[in-house]
C-alpha cells in the first residue's frame, strides 16, 4: 500500500517489489483495491483521457485506469525500477502496452509540461515524497484546467469503537505480516509513515496552498484511508 516516490527512496522498494502486490492484499485483506476504483471514479475520465499515475509501482491503478476507459492512454512514473519492471510485465499479460507507458519518475519534478494531462492519480505515495508541497504543485501543474486531482492515502486509525481494531491490525499486523512475507523491514516503516502523515483536514490545506483547490475529502474503511479529490485553481 505504498510506493516509493523520490530516487533516494526507490530503492527501499526494490527490495520487496516481486512481493508487494501479495502482501498488499493480504495486509488490507483485499480492500486496497476498493479503495483504488474510488479513487479511479473520482477522476470522472472523459473518453480519450491522458491520465497520470504517480508514485505508479506495480502499477495497479495504471492498469484498473486503462482497463476501465477503453480510449484512455495512462503514464505510470516512479522510481523503483525493479516495481516498474513488475509493472510492466503485469501491462504486458494484459495487453496494455499502446496505452500504459511505465517510466522513472520523481513526483517533485515531473518530467512533463503544463497541462499535459485530463487527470493526475496518486495511491498510498504521497507520505513518502519529503517535499510534498512541491509535489502537489507539480501535480497540479501538469493538470489541465478542469481536470481532476486525485490523493488516495492511509491515514492514522481514529478513535472510536473501530478504532483499537484498526490500530492493532496496522501497527502489529501490518509489519508482521508484511515481514513475514516480504522477508523485509520495509513494512515497519509503513506504520512510521503512516502515523507521521497530517490528518485530512491539514493534508487538503496543503492541497489548497499548493494549487488544489479541494472538491471532497471522502474517509474509507473507518477512516483507514482517505481519497481527497481536487482540481486546479488556475484558470482556463
Amino acid at each position: 500500500m505504498t510506493a516509493a516516490t523520490r530516487q533516494g527512496s526507490g530503492g527501499m522498494f526494490d527490495g520487496i517489489a516481486e512481493r508487494y502486490d501479495l502482501v498488499n492484499r493480504v495486509i488490507s485483506l483485499g480492500i486496497d483495491m476498493r479503495w483504488r476504483r474510488r479513487a479511479l471514479r473520482a477522476l470522472a475520465l472523459r473518453p480519450g483521457a491522458r491520465v497520470l499515475d504517480v508514485a505508479t509501482g506495480t502499477a495497479d491503478l495504471a492498469i484498473l485506469t486503462a482497463e476501465s476507459e477503453a480510449s484512455a492512454t495512462v503514464v505510470g512514473i516512479d522510481p523503483s525500477e525493479r516495481m516498474l519492471a513488475v509493472g510492466r510485465e503485469k501491462v504486458a499479460r494484459r495487453g496494455l502496452e499502446q496505452r500504459v507507458e511505465l517510466r522513472s519518475g520523481d513526483a517533485e519534478s515531473l518530467p512533463f509540461g503544463d497541462a499535459s494531462f485530463d487527470a493526475v492519480s496518486i495511491a498510498f505515495g504521497i507520505r513518502n515524497v519529503p517535499d510534498r508541497d512541491r509535489a502537489l504543485a507539480e501535480m497540479a501543474r501538469v493538470t489541465r484546467p478542469g481536470g481532476r486531482v486525485v490523493v488516495l492515502e492511509l491515514s492514522e486509525p481514529p478513535r472510536g469503537f473501530f478504532g483499537p481494531f484498526a490500530r492493532f491490525h496496522m501497527h502489529t499486523l501490518v509489519p508482521y505480516v508484511g515481514g513475514l512475507i516480504s522477508g523485509a523491514s520495509e513494512y515497519k516503516y509503513l506504520v512510521r509513515s503512516i502515523a507521521a502523515f497530517p490528518p485530512a483536514a491539514e493534508f487538503s490545506a496543503k492541497m489548497e496552498n499548493a494549487g488544489l483547490r479541494v472538491l471532497e475529502t471522502e474517509p474509507l474503511t473507518f477512516g483507514v484511508c482517505h481519497c481527497y479529490v481536487s482540481e486546479p485553481m488556475r484558470a482556463g
